[in-house]
């Protein structure tokens, strides 16, 4: 299960380079674009894949009732969770209709 520990750190990183990449696309303050295209590369399409992939693990772990909070610890956990929740929001926002008018 050191498998779904390192899914769980991978995953908090891409989760906080989403943020960053939000952060830029709402505000350009990074001038450099090479670094601003590796953080959206990060930020936006690594964490689609791995972040769904984390939390589904955690829900089939759950579901099976095993602990998982011996694998992996409560707060990553949440914060995994969290950032999936804003990441569909975002999506949400995205797709708004008003947001095109």
């Amino acid at each position: 299960m050191r498998w779904l520990l390192f899914l769980s750190r991978v995953a908090f990183i891409c989760n906080v380079f989403f943020l960053i990449a939000v952060s830029i696309q709402f505000s350009n303050w990074l001038q450099n674009g090479d670094i601003a295209a590796t953080i959206a590369i990060i930020g936006y399409f690594l964490v689609i894949l791995i972040n769904p992939l984390v939390n589904l693990c955690y829900l089939v772990l759950f579901l099976l009732r095993k602990q998982l909070q011996f694998i992996v610890p409560a707060w990553l956990i949440t914060a995994n969770l969290l950032f999936l929740v804003m990441q569909i929001f975002y999506i949400l926002y995205l797709n708004d209709t008003k947001h095109y008018s």
